[in-house]
Order: C-alpha cells, then sequence, then structure tokens
C-alpha cells in the first residue's frame, strides 16, 4: 500500500514537472526576454537597435570578412562579431542572416587577388597580419577586418577595425569592439530609410569651397540629402512659407566675410524653429601660403559680425591662438641657404592634436583630432535651459597667444619645456542644447515680431548647437596634380600619411544634431579593457603552469580517495 501511494506521488510529480515545462514553453513564445550579467552590459542592445531590428521587413544579409587563421585579438573580434549579430537575430529573427568568409582561403593566388581587388573596391580597406606558422616561422596575411551589409539588393561596407593614433594594438581592438553596434545599426539606418534628413552647407559669407568639404560630403551623401544654401537675406531659404525648417542641420564652416543682420535674423529663427547649427568658426586669420616664402607671418582677428550671436546662445569665440605641445608635424626645409632644398618633418604647435572628450557618444573612443590655427572657447551665461557640454579641448600641455600675433617658423627650433605649456585641456569644441532665446528678441519692430507671414520666436523649441573654434576641421587636404584636382580623405595628413579622428568627428556631430540620439545610444557603450599583468605573468608563468596541470589531477585523485574512504566506511558499516 505504501510502495502504490510513493509511485502514486512519483507520478504526480513527474506530471506537474512537464506541465510546468510546457507552459513555460508556451509562455516563451509570448514573453521574450534575455539576462544580461555582463558588468558593462555588452550583451544588451539600446532601444533605438532593438526598435530598427523589430520594424525590418526583409532580409538583412551580413557578409563577414573575419574568417581563417588569426591572432587571438582578430579571433576575440570575430567573437564579439559573432555575439552581435546573433543578439541582433534574437530581435531581428529570420530577418537577420550572416555567414563568416575567409578571404585568403583559395590556394590560388590569382584567385585570392582578385577577390581582394573586388572587397577593396566595395569599400573595405586591408590590413596586414603577422600569422605564427607551426614550424616558428611568421608569414604575412592580408584580412579585411569588415562587413559587407545588404538590403534588398543595396550593399552598405562596414570597416568594423579601428585604428587609432596613440592606442595600444589591445586598445584599438577594444575600440573596435565598442562600436560594432553603432557601426552596424547605422549601416541598417542607410539601407532601410526611405526619406533621409536634410542637410544644408551655408555658403555667400566665403564659406569652404565643394572640393574643401568633397570628402565629408561624399561620405553624407549616403545617409543624408545634402544641399548648398545661399541664404542672401531671403526669408524661406532656411524655412518653407508655412515657417517649417527645410534642413534637419544646418553647416556653418569656415566662414571669411561678415554676416548681413538680415542672414543672421534668418538663421536666428531657424534655430528658434528647432533647426541645430555646426558652427566651425575662425576668428583668427593666418595666411599659410606667405609662410612657404618667408618665416614669419601675422595672425590676425577676423570679424564676422556673430559675437553677438554665440554669446546670446551661449559661447565666445576668443581671439587667440592655442599652442599645444602635443601637435602634428609640417615639412620644413633644413637645407643651408643657397642649397637645393631639403624638407623634414617637424612639430608645429600651431597645429594642435585635439583631444574628444570621453564622456559623451559624439566623441567616446575617438581619435585625436588635427586642426589649424584653433582658439579658446568659453561658456557664457547661466541659463539653466541650456546644457552646455566641452567636446573637444587641448591637450594637457597647451598655452595662449594673444592676436594680432606673429607666426614665427624659428619657433620649432625652440626647446619645447612642459613647464611652459601651463595651460591645459582647453576648450576648442563646445556643445549646448536646450531652449534658446532670439538674439533679436526686444529689438525687432512691432511690424516684424507680429507678422504672421514671419513667424517670429523669441524662444526656441528644443534645439542643439555645437561651436568649433577651427573651420579646418572639417576641410580635407586637396591635391593637384597635371591639371587635375582631388580631394584627400578628411584628417589624412599626407605629409605624416597619418589619418585622424576629423572625419568620424564630423560624422558623429551630424548624426547627434539630426537627432540620431537613439543611433548614439549605441556609442555610449564602455567596455573595460581587462588585460593580464604581462610582467607577472612572466615571473609566475611556471607556477601558473604547474598550478592549471597539476591542481585538476590532484582534485580527481583526492576526490576518488575521499568517496573510496566514505564507501568502504559505509559498508563496514
Amino acid at each position: 500500500m505504501q510502495r502504490r501511494e510513493l509511485k502514486k506521488e512519483h507520478v504526480i510529480q513527474l506530471v506537474t514537472t512537464l506541465t510546468i515545462i510546457v507552459l513555460l514553453t508556451i509562455l516563451s513564445n509570448y514573453l521574450f526576454t534575455r539576462i544580461d550579467l555582463t558588468a558593462d552590459k555588452r550583451y544588451t542592445l539600446s532601444s533605438h537597435t532593438k526598435r530598427v531590428l523589430q520594424e525590418t521587413d526583409d532580409i538583412l544579409y551580413f557578409k563577414v570578412y573575419l574568417d581563417g587563421e588569426m591572432p587571438a585579438g582578430f579571433q576575440r573580434l570575430q567573437n564579439s562579431v559573432r555575439e552581435i549579430l546573433d543578439e541582433f537575430r534574437a530581435y531581428g529573427e529570420d530577418n537577420i542572416q550572416y555567414e563568416f568568409i575567409d578571404p585568403a582561403a583559395s590556394p590560388d593566388k590569382k584567385t585570392r587577388n582578385e577577390v581582394f581587388k573586388q572587397l577593396y573596391e566595395k569599400g573595405l580597406e586591408p590590413t596586414n597580419l603577422q600569422v605564427k606558422e607551426q614550424d616558428g616561422g611568421t608569414t604575412q596575411k592580408i584580412i579585411f577586418p569588415g562587413i559587407i551589409v545588404s538590403y534588398r539588393g543595396n550593399e552598405v561596407p562596414v570597416n568594423i577595425l579601428k585604428n587609432y593614433v596613440g592606442f595600444s594594438p589591445e586598445g584599438n581592438l577594444n575600440a573596435s569592439i565598442q562600436a560594432l553596434e553603432y557601426e552596424l545599426t547605422f549601416a541598417i539606418h542607410k539601407l532601410t530609410t526611405l526619406v533621409p534628413p536634410k542637410i544644408g552647407f551655408i555658403e555667400g559669407h566665403g564659406e569652404l569651397e565643394p572640393i574643401e568639404v568633397d570628402d565629408i560630403a561624399n561620405t553624407l551623401a549616403s545617409y543624408y540629402i545634402l544641399e548648398r544654401v545661399t541664404i542672401d537675406g531671403y526669408l524661406y531659404s532656411l524655412r518653407d512659407t508655412l515657417g517649417k525648417n527645410r534642413y534637419q542641420t544646418i553647416v556653418i564652416a569656415k566662414p571669411e566675410k561678415e554676416f548681413s543682420e538680415k542672414d543672421k535674423f534668418i538663421i536666428d529663427q531657424y534655430l528658434m524653429n528647432g533647426g541645430s547649427i555646426l558652427w566651425l568658426i575662425d576668428p583668427v586669420v593666418v595666411n599659410l601660403d606667405s609662410l612657404a616664402y618667408s618665416r614669419s607671418t601675422l595672425a590676425l582677428n577676423q570679424s564676422l559680425n556673430l559675437e553677438d550671436m554665440l554669446f546670446k546662445y551661449g559661447v565666445r569665440i576668443n581671439y587667440n591662438l592655442i599652442q599645444d605641445m602635443q601637435c602634428a608635424m609640417i615639412p620644413v626645409n633644413t637645407a643651408l641657404a643657397g642649397q637645393q632644398a631639403e624638407f623634414s618633418p617637424a612639430p608645429w604647435i600651431y597645429f594642435p592634436l585635439l583631444v574628444p572628450a570621453d564622456n559623451h557618444p559624439i566623441t567616446r573612443n575617438l581619435d585625436m583630432v588635427k586642426s589649424q590655427f584653433v582658439s579658446v572657447i568659453d561658456t557664457v551665461g547661466s541659463s539653466d535651459k541650456i546644457k552646455k557640454r566641452i567636446i573637444l579641448s587641448s591637450s594637457k600641455y597647451s598655452r595662449v597667444v594673444a592676436s594680432p600675433a606673429l607666426v614665427d617658423l624659428s619657433i620649432i627650433s625652440e626647446k619645447m619645456v612642459p613647464e611652459r605649456f601651463n595651460k591645459p585641456f582647453l576648450p576648442t569644441g563646445i556643445l549646448l542644447e536646450g531652449t534658446f532665446h532670439s538674439v533679436y528678441a526686444n529689438r525687432v519692430a512691432p511690424e516684424v515680431s507680429q507678422n504672421s507671414s514671419i513667424g517670429f520666436l523669441a524662444q526656441s523649441k528644443p534645439a542643439k548647437i555645437i561651436v568649433i573654434s577651427d573651420g579646418d576641421i572639417i576641410r580635407n587636404q586637396v591635391q593637384r596634380n597635371a591639371g587635375k584636382t582631388e580631394a584627400l580623405p578628411l584628417g589624412y595628413d599626407r605629409y605624416t600619411r597619418q589619418t585622424f579622428g576629423n572625419k568620424e568627428l564630423m560624422l558623429n556631430c551630424l548624426n547627434y544634431l539630426c537627432d540620431m540620439q537613439g543611433l548614439m545610444e549605441a556609442r555610449s557603450k564602455e567596455y573595460k579593457l581587462r588585460l593580464l599583468d604581462k610582467p607577472k605573468i612572466l615571473e609566475h608563468r611556471l607556477t601558473w603552469q604547474l598550478i592549471n596541470v597539476l591542481l585538476p589531477i590532484l582534485l580527481v585523485i583526492a576526490s576518488g580517495v575521499i568517496y573510496s574512504f566514505i564507501r568502504k566506511r559505509k559498508y563496514n558499516q
């Protein structure tokens, strides 16, 4: 009887367990959740990314060219790509598909070179790796650490390996892993957005020519509609007749002529209606061409009639120049007088390599930014309706020279003493967001402020401004050969052949100003780099090897002895 009741109890427990499992399985089809137990939440996608994936109504195919024999660091990058694509699958379901490809898999050299050529033409950048052979030697291997994302017949290349100046190899790999979600979500945006936002490049005040912003314009054209706009006092140049802004963001890149009050009024009202503005202003002008013929030139103040406007919004660009020990190189003629010119690179403290702030999505994990004759920006006013953040600054070793000033090449030969560069982290780029007051509030006649066709606003809707005190940050170098004019990549220095973070900074600034906060949220992720202490590893290598080899064996032996002892004792009783 007792055995029958026990058997009945076991059957009930089995049925109850199976019922719970079935119910949980059914419930899981309706309630989806994932738990990320990592400290830096590396497996948690931003809410914006999740929404983009869930709204995708066709197959997104990812061809990842990161397979085959690679060093441990690249294997970690490969695993991270696989993990994030699996996360994408969890929210995009069957619409997310991927494959890993080794572009060097073919034993035929001609076939490999053809594959390499095709990938390069599609926009993926190659990297040379040193691969260790079994006999202890090393061989060169070309890889393309990138992804081709395709959607409805269109493709977008995504280069996932960062190569920042001054970063260690581990730091670059970590930055690459951190940027994966942002880079891939941005690519999906490009492929799935039907009506891209519009960006207006203002002209008519001596702003940079199209060829001088050609590289950033070509990059932006993949994601936005770009137009060059001449205001010329026309009320509806930035807004339509209904008062709606024509552009999500406008760019004012290195103007050289004064702005008329009419143009300022139109820009002001564009901002009051919720527009965003990227200001790239040079308050001090230096003629670089004159340095090619003489050893010195003058740095002169440049008035653009924007001082009152920027001051009202919360910033002041000073008439001075920053000298920085962390600077770019320029070619200098080192030959003696009368001899053939011989150019050598030399540090030029008037070209600071600016430091991006690491506490904002625009500039997090960004390479240094090359500037030319940059000035200090101050924040003014104390409105609690405007949030101000410094996103760009000089290095720890910088100082200020008041303008007008003599810019002389002889400073290159002077010994740089860090104690003399005692003005650290001078602001050169500031983000302002919130509710702004019009510079024309209480200044315009009633027939203007009360005119319904003008739609004057004394206080803005939520808006954003970025002010950078150097117009050259967005300017690409131009190469002229045999009558041909070619724009070099933005941030690329043809003298040192280094690429700085200018292009990525401009792209991030405009993404942020175009209200892609959800997309920029993905850039807020920060993965802590937990590296082993290499000196300690070398010092205690044998100890840890013995522990790893002998400890498991000893544990197994000890467990067997204890088990035999307990078993023997039990049955002896």
